[in-house]
């Protein structure tokens, strides 16, 4: 079981997020739930990976004022996920009271905190994109990710969800403690197209520029034989963490 892979399931099919998960046992422990699966099942398929033993990436992207969010996230935690991911771009305060709920809830329910992982730049902007979307800003791409992962740790999350392109520049402004979750990976050992995916690396030299969690969804759910296609992304891992040594 490799703890530093996370499966992303965005899917609209139960069955067939029960074969994966099924497939993948004993090789994967976190999955990331997003928008799709929750809006089709809810709670359904929170209470059904934990069950499993598994763990929850509640990747819903909250972005909203400070009190709308703190009390979804309070849900979250109710919820037993282990991973919350909101908006940098909601603001200090809304981070906050992200954190303060979270803390009091978990305390007060006596279950353990999520992480709380703050959303940067989604990997599927590139740098033409980003300067549609910011105008003039006089950040780069790569700057204004570092500023927001900075806004992050200031308020108090655990970590941050960053492309993988951004790794060591983040590792550089925030240090060691920061957790880091990099979606836009895509495995080495065969071609795999980008899909909408801008910014990617392999699973190996995010390893290397030194990320935490590495999020991996299409390569392996659509694969035909998901259990094989992890696994290679695993042995990538070791690799990575092999060259690093």
């Amino acid at each position: 079981m490799n703890e530093h892979l996370i499966v992303s399931l965005d899917l609209n099919d139960m069955t067939k997020i029960k074969e994966i998960v099924s497939q993948l046992k004993g090789l994967v422990h976190y999955y990331k739930v997003g928008s799709i699966p929750f809006t089709y099942f809810g709670s359904e398929i929170v209470t059904y990976l934990k069950n499993e033993g598994c763990k929850v990436m509640l990747d819903l992207k909250y972005h909203d004022i400070p009190n709308t969010v703190a009390r979804a996230c309070e849900g979250a935690t109710r919820m037993g996920v282990d991973l919350i991911t909101l908006h940098t771009s909601g603001g200090f305060s809304m981070l906050e009271e992200a954190v303060k709920a979270t803390l009091i809830i978990a305390e007060r329910t006596k279950v353990e905190k999520p992480k709380l992982l703050g959303i940067t730049i989604l990997t599927s902007i590139d740098e033409a994109h980003f300067n549609d979307l910011f105008g003039d800003l006089e950040r780069t791409l790569e700057e204004q990710v570092v500023f927001l992962a900075r806004l992050a740790q200031s308020a108090g999350l655990d970590g941050v969800v960053a492309s993988p392109k951004e790794i060591r520049s983040i590792r550089e402004a925030c240090g060691k403690d920061l957790l880091i979750v990099s979606p836009g990976i895509r495995p080495a050992h065969r071609a795999v197209k980008a899909d909408d995916q801008a910014r990617v690396m392999t699973p190996g030299d995010a390893i290397k520029a030194g990320v935490d969690f590495i999020v991996v969804g299409r390569p392996i759910v659509k694969a035909d034989n998901p259990a094989h296609a992890a696994q290679k992304i695993v042995e990538e891992i070791e690799h990575g963490f092999r060259e690093n040594a």
